[in-house]
């Protein structure tokens, strides 16, 4: 491995905080992560996509998207399916090889363990990962009908060499790409083959903020205004838009300010309409019909008619992009203009006021959407304002700290891993957060909910986002068995109950709050105090006889009640 991307291994692995193994184990985590970030533009642990061991057919990284969702259950296929109306369906594969040289015998047994995948009748012993991925797509083929087009397939083999032309390597990938069409499975096959400096590119990119360079002719300056440093309005064309919205792979943008909110799908009413104006009579009347785009900047650069815009988010329009992004591909969309008004400031609380104010075409209340916001705007502040060895970053809008080289991307707490972890620690549900979370997702911020609701104090948030970062970080030491990664939030659930004697009090009280947090919290930033509290978290679910293995177990009241049972059999008479 050439000293470049040696340095980039090392600076992989101290930003993600990995300890660290072996080179090619390491390697292979590393590669995982940069294909991934290149195809999926929301954050992910890259270990839960990684395969590599033995009985892998070959595979070292595995991940399927569905609708922009990076699936690790059939359930979650169910709900995307419920909400959006459809499957968009991606599958990558990844190999990654320390050598310098391009091999084609481990090519031909990286591509024969793809092909290997997709077989009715599959040859190649398979591991639990491989497995568990050969169960979600075969669930996923069950439901073909329902695609909006065949899956892609994309897979990279990587190795620290230089890519030539190669009669050889090339021969290796049509072969490859041959059998893969021949499954006649695919709207599209793209066949990666990387070498040090591709990779070293790839990677380098995922540090650098959003950013799009677009044409914005049909535009008007608006006035000056304290806090923001530069706006326009006007109307720009889908092809322009399209710059903004869509990325180099086809994939639609993670550009959708407070993130809590996603895509409701071609089913929800707004979202109906807007379609209908696209693909009716008259889509030249779109820019009157629709509300339009908000973007808003932390820096816009100008020259003449083009716009250059960096780390922006659409902060109103999030329906409106997605039904456009779906419809990207009908003739009638080259005759839409959207209405666009575009924003340049770094001031968080402007960029909360337009958020709330540009928010009414959805169903959503105003007043909900202004107090989800500024609750996902405090906690954040909450967050920021803890040091020392507890410091977490609390992420309001995906891969926000990624261009930001301070942060360990690890101590980065997204919003599906605070709502899981609040969830099953003070709701004891975690057999409805082992998986999606939809259901969870549709009641938040709304009054008895019990999450987000708007006079929760935040302490509880942050000490469930610690707890979860801990065991996180047993489990990838190793100090804490991984086939436990299962059950961590039933492991998370038990925190409160091992680590204190006092019973929760209501989450609005400050002082009450308070007083039963930050005993805990001090436990879970002390190594010998955490390990001991999730040790005995593990022996209580070892005592439980719980069937971790078993899929459906895990997604049942029972086990929870199984699990509270089994600690409350043991009568621990001491606090950890």
């Amino acid at each position: 491995m050439d000293r470049i991307t040696k340095k980039l291994l090392q600076d992989f692995l101290r930003g993600q905080e990995l300890v660290e193994t072996n080179e090619p184990d390491d390697f292979e985590v590393f590669c995982n992560y940069v294909a991934l970030s290149n195809e999926y533009n929301k954050t992910f642990d890259s270990k839960s996509i990684t395969v590599g061991a033995g009985a892998d057919t070959g595979i070292d990284g595995l991940a399927i998207i569905v609708n922009g969702h990076l699936v690790e259950d059939t359930d979650e296929i169910d709900d995307l399916l419920s909400s959006n109306g459809y499957l968009d369906v991606t599958y990558l594969f990844v190999q990654a090889k320390t050598s310098s040289k391009f091999d084609t015998k481990e090519m031909h047994a990286f591509y024969f363990g793809v092909n290997d995948f997709f077989s009715e009748t599959p040859k190649l012993p398979r591991n639990t990962d491989i497995s568990k991925a050969a169960e979600i797509s075969d669930y996923l083929l069950d439901y073909a009908s329902d695609f909006k087009e065949n899956p892609k397939c994309r897979t990279y083999f990587i190795t620290t060499g230089v890519v030539n032309e190669d009669a050889n390597i090339a021969a290796v990938v049509g072969a490859a790409r041959k059998d893969l069409r021949s499954y006649n499975l695919f709207e599209s096959i793209e066949l990666n083959v990387l070498g040090a400096n591709e990779l070293g590119k790839l990677y380098r990119k995922t540090k650098d903020p959003v950013s799009s360079k677009f044409s914005f002719p049909n535009k008007v300056t608006l006035p000056e205004v304290g806090g923001i440093d530069e706006s326009f309005y006007g109307v720009i064309p889908f092809a322009e838009f399209e710059k903004i919205l869509v990325d180099e792979n086809g994939n639609i943008r993670s550009v959708f300010d407070d993130n809590v909110r996603d895509f409701q799908g071609a089913n929800n009413i707004v979202n109906t309409n807007i379609q209908e104006t696209i693909q009716g009579d008259s889509p030249n009347l779109f820019s009157v019909l629709n509300n339009g785009i908000t973007i808003v900047a932390d820096s816009i650069k100008s020259s003449g008619n083009t716009i250059t815009i960096i780390d922006y988010q659409i902060v109103n329009g999030c329906q409106t992009s997605n039904v456009l992004y779906e419809n990207r591909g009908n003739p009638s969309v080259g005759e839409i203009f959207i209405p666009l008004r575009l924003i340049g400031t770094k001031n968080e609380d402007i960029k909360s006021k337009i958020t709330v104010s540009t928010n009414n075409q959805t169903a959503i209340k105003k007043e909900q959407l202004s107090a989800m916001s500024d609750f996902q705007k405090n906690l954040q502040h909450y967050y920021s304002a803890i040091d020392g060895d507890g410091k977490l970053y609390y992420e309001r809008r995906a891969k926000e700290f990624n261009s930001d080289r301070n942060v360990i991307k690890r101590k980065v707490i997204t919003i599906p891993i605070q709502l899981k972890s609040f969830s099953s620690m003070f709701n004891k549900n975690p057999h409805m957060v082992t998986t999606y979370f939809g259901t969870l997702v549709k009641s938040m911020g709304k009054t008895g909910s019990g999450i987000f609701e708007e006079d929760h104090q935040f302490a509880p948030y942050y000490l469930a986002g610690l707890a979860y970062y801990r065991l996180d970080s047993l489990l990838n030491s190793g100090e804490i068995d991984k086939k436990y990664r299962k059950v961590k939030f039933y492991l998370t659930m038990l925190v409160p109950m091992l680590a204190s004697s006092d019973d929760l009090p209501p989450l609005n009280s400050q002082k009450k709050v308070e007083r039963y947090c930050n005993p805990i919290i001090e436990k879970l930033n002390d190594p010998d105090s955490y390990k001991q509290i999730f040790t005995t978290a593990v022996e209580i679910i070892e005592r439980s006889g719980a069937p971790i293995e078993d899929k459906q177990a895990l997604k049942s009241k029972a086990m929870t009640e199984q699990i509270l049972n089994s600690y409350a059999e043991e009568k621990i008479q001491h606090v950890i």
